[in-house]
């Protein structure tokens, strides 16, 4: 890697300790590494990180995905986890313990927020949780020399709330961590304003596909080699096939999320100013709360948008099922446009009162935007929209 290459060519080049010669990534399929003398296996089995022992404590193929992810996020090293939730619960339940306490904005994905409201609790982890819009509640919530972790996702999943990375990287005291899943590196990296740990669910736009689980979390390496220790207890291991997709997924990276992004700010206008639209929420919209905030600390907007419709609940579903080219699912990041409904997918789980806390209406709809023509998708979209408006 040379100092002067741009993000874009970095997801191209990085990632390569373990082909050898080959260009493409190579799957390091064995869960187990033949040792030439008990000294070495000796050595292998203490070594942080290790890829040439036992594939629950490192593999090289896992390894290079996660070096890639590190050399994308400008961190010192970083480790990879079978998915998004396995390296969220391996950082929170790797860095806390009973009777610490954890600050977590209350705008969070549904699982991560059930291991804040639910799990950790249960575990004698207490947990603040605040509106992370307003920066000094997230300070204020810091219990000094009990707090262990500062949680915050930006943007948010799915209200597109953004935080400050300043004011949260200030913090001093407990680890700050950034879910950056919406951004990718090439949008936002966590790590130059100051926080400790940046976590991905891979599984979306980094691989990109829609055909791997991963998830990765990159940081200082003395606190990725803590991290590790209960990694390998925790059993939350990266499928190296899945972390060869992950690499595979990286090679592109720019472009897609070049394509996503375009569209995707397109849309946000253009939906904007439909009558069967209430709001739309995209951080590159000058009418979104902190869109100052969004133009200082991201170099794109990200390829998901969120729209509440007309008519509630029964207008959001009328609208997801009027769409052909979009398709309904519960993910985001891939080369097809898809269309969720939180209130009955991926938030159907929390309590009502618990999503109209989070700002999630019955009728809002998120949409993570494909590779598709831009008009083909607008189209679309905005033909499910003219049915809806139409009663």
């Amino acid at each position: 890697m040379t100092v002067d290459e741009l993000p874009q060519t970095r997801a191209v080049t990085s990632g390569r300790g373990a082909n050898g010669e080959a260009l493409a990534p190579v799957v390091w399929a064995t869960s187990a590494f033949e040792a030439p003398h008990a000294e070495a296996s000796a050595r292998r089995a203490l070594r942080p990180r290790v890829t040439d022992f036992y594939t629950r404590f490192g593999n090289p193929g896992v390894q290079a995905f996660a070096d890639a992810v590190a050399e994308l996020e400008g961190a010192e090293a970083a480790l990879a986890y079978g998915s998004g939730m396995g390296a969220v619960t391996g950082v929170v339940l790797g860095l806390c313990s009973a009777g610490g306490h954890v600050v977590a904005q209350r705008q969070l994905f549904t699982a991560t927020s059930f291991l804040f409201q639910v799990h950790c609790p249960r575990l004698g982890i207490e947990v603040t949780l605040v509106d992370a819009t307003d920066s000094s509640a997230i300070a204020a919530a810091v219990q000094p020399g009990r707090t262990q972790v500062v949680f915050v996702e930006t943007p948010s999943n799915p209200g597109m709330a953004v935080v400050d990375l300043d004011a949260v990287g200030a913090i001093r005291g407990p680890v700050t961590v950034c879910d950056s899943t919406f951004a990718t590196p090439l949008a936002q990296r966590p790590l130059d304003h100051g926080i400790d740990l940046v976590v991905h669910s891979a599984t979306k736009t980094l691989s990109g596909h829609n055909d791997a689980t991963l998830g990765v979390v990159a940081g200082d390496r003395t606190l990725i080699d803590e991290l590790w220790a209960w990694a390998v207890v925790q059993g939350a291991t990266a499928s190296p096939y899945d972390a060869a997709n992950g690499v595979r997924g990286l090679r592109t990276l720019g472009l897609r999320v070049a394509h996503q992004h375009d569209t995707a700010a397109r849309l946000a206008r253009r939906l904007a100013t439909h009558p069967a639209v209430v709001e739309v929420r995209y951080p590159g919209l000058a009418t979104h709360p902190q869109a100052e905030l969004a133009a200082r600390q991201m170099r794109s907007f990200g390829g998901c948008l969120s729209v509440e419709v007309a008519g509630g609940w029964e207008g959001a579903a009328r609208f997801v099922d009027n769409v052909e080219l979009a398709r309904l699912a519960p993910s985001l990041g891939g080369p097809e446009t898809l269309v969720s409904h939180p209130a009955s997918m991926t938030h159907a789980s929390l309590p009502a009162t618990e999503r109209a806390a989070q700002g999630i209406a019955d009728g809002l709809v998120r949409i993570s935007v494909g590779l598709e023509h831009a008009d083909d998708i607008e189209t679309d979209l905005v033909r499910a929209l003219d049915k809806l408006a139409a009663g």
